[in-house]
């Protein structure tokens, strides 16, 4: 798999030196910080900007690429055991997935449920999430109902973010509980919404109807926080 621009494969560097296999420079560095990084255990190499350019397939990679370990999803029974989960209800958009990971693993959720999705694209996530992925559980159930069963029946009370929900600031949480989150186009399916324990909302201050989904979830998942 590979990492490209400077926050995400320095987050690797600085976090999970053993998951890089190859760490390509396309721009000079310090003498002290490229011998650093040649004494980090993965390989390092060398390469012009044209190179980079090629590798990116035209991206950002501000002369940083870093060639990985892949990631492995975490097993659904497993993230189901866990206190607090994030549920994405078919949003595609990767730049929405990895700022919502991000944001996840920042607030303290304990994993992320992507669904209505066949497959998962890691590399575009893990470079919006700013690594993050690498440290947050996650899994990719196609089907929405049974992520919402098998939460349900390991305990978890349901939250969804829709429009006639209570205000998320009059609220208090606990336990175990998995905030569902819907795309910015059709929201949290109608049959979902019936499944829910509680729908949650966030009062606007003058009247403007909706966030980003990225931002709507960082507000919902800081108010859903325990801890």
């Amino acid at each position: 798999m590979l990492i490209y621009g400077k926050q995400p494969v320095y987050y690797l560097i600085s976090r999970h030196p053993e998951k890089i296999e190859t760490l390509y420079l396309a721009k000079e560095l310090e003498a002290k910080e490229y011998n650093r990084l040649m004494r980090m255990g993965f390989a390092v190499k060398r390469i012009p900007p044209d190179a980079a350019q090629k590798m990116s397939r035209s991206g950002n990679h501000q002369g940083f690429l870093a060639e990985t370990a892949a990631l492995e999803p975490t097993p659904l029974n497993t993230l189901a055991g866990k206190e607090f989960v994030v549920v994405l209800c078919g949003i595609t958009d990767v730049g929405n997935i990895g700022a919502i990971a991000r944001s996840a693993y920042a607030l303290g959720a304990d994993g992320l449920v992507v669904t209505g999705i066949k497959s998962l694209a890691l590399e575009p996530v893990v470079r919006s999430s700013t690594g993050a992925l690498f440290d947050l559980p996650f899994n990719v159930t196609t089907n929405l109902y049974d992520a919402l069963t098998e939460l349900k029946n390991r305990g978890h009370r349901l939250y969804g973010a829709v429009m006639e929900g209570e205000d998320v600031r009059t609220l208090a949480f606990e336990g175990k509980r998995a905030l569902l989150l819907g795309n910015e186009g059709e929201g949290i399916p109608a049959r979902a919404v019936r499944r829910l324990d509680q729908g949650v909302r966030i009062a606007m201050a003058h009247g403007f109807d909706s966030l980003n989904v990225s931002a709507a979830g960082a507000i919902l998942m800081e108010r859903m926080r325990t801890a």
